[in-house]
């Protein structure tokens, strides 16, 4: 069984970034990182999801701002283990489709 790659946040900007800014496509980069499709297009959702983030000014750190931080770094823990799960799901799909059940 394959050893599951896990790719750091800057990771999956920089491959964002070769689609989106050098119009590699989808397909290639997929390939060429060994990647779902299905997982770059939810990077990609996260991505410009979360986006609006980096616009927002930034207040001074309080209590609230902590329980935030922990906030974002569960959400981010969850976002992950759906990329796993969905990954794992294709993987099903196309195991079922080569031995014929769907």
């Amino acid at each position: 069984m394959e050893t599951r790659r896990q790719y750091t946040p800057e990771q999956k900007v920089a491959i964002l970034r070769e689609h989106l800014l050098e119009h590699v496509p989808v397909s290639d980069l997929c390939d060429k990182h060994q990647i779902h499709p299905t997982l770059f297009y939810q990077w990609q959702k996260a991505f410009f999801e979360n986006g609006t983030a980096v616009f927002e000014r930034q207040r001074p750190r309080s209590q609230g701002s902590k329980d935030e931080a922990k906030i974002e770094r569960l959400e981010a823990k969850l976002r992950q283990k759906d990329e796993v799960i969905a990954e794992i799901m294709a993987e099903h799909i196309v195991l079922k489709k080569e031995l014929g059940e769907i």
